[in-house]
């Protein structure tokens, strides 16, 4: 199912992100997934991608300066349960976020149910540029959030 993820930066700092779970849940908002990281490597992964593309915007000083400034910093990725609301919250408080088409699949806890799914993206084709997911329970389903490079035939194929 396609579902709209929500990234922000945080300061890499304690409390940064009891100070957003706790926003988010004072106005009733759940968050069904959450990934982080050091901002750092989401900002190689542009500059390698800019590097590729030979579209450099600043000096390699500058590069280095803002690959430095960035480790300061969190990348947050998570669905939620009232995506508009969560923006409106964030844009309110002063966030800086993004959002993107993710899909959002449960699978059945068991051996091989991944591999099943990610083989149907590989079967269409497509690459998948991040996955994250969690259990918290043996016998419950498994909520796993994949970036795909195309959505649209991503979405197509798993309809269900």
């Amino acid at each position: 199912m396609v579902r709209t993820e929500i990234s922000l930066f945080l300061k890499n700092v304690p409390g940064e992100l009891g100070k957003l779970s706790s926003l988010l849940s004072n106005q009733g908002i759940n968050i069904d997934a959450l990934t982080i990281q050091d901002a750092s490597s989401y900002v190689q992964e542009l500059f390698q991608a800019r590097g590729k593309s030979l579209k450099r915007i600043a000096s390699s000083a500058s590069y280095n300066s803002i690959r430095k400034d960035s480790s300061e910093f969190a990348l947050i990725r998570i669905l939620v349960d009232q995506t508009d609301k969560t923006i409106d919250i964030l844009s309110k408080n002063e966030y800086i976020y993004d959002i993107m088409p993710v899909i959002a699949i449960k699978l059945e806890n068991k051996p091989g149910s991944l591999a099943e799914v990610t083989t149907k993206f590989g079967k269409e084709g497509i690459n998948i540029n991040y996955v994250y997911g969690s259990v918290s329970s043996p016998k419950e389903k498994c909520l796993f959030v994949f970036c795909p490079e195309d959505i649209e035939l991503a979405a197509s194929i798993f309809k269900e």
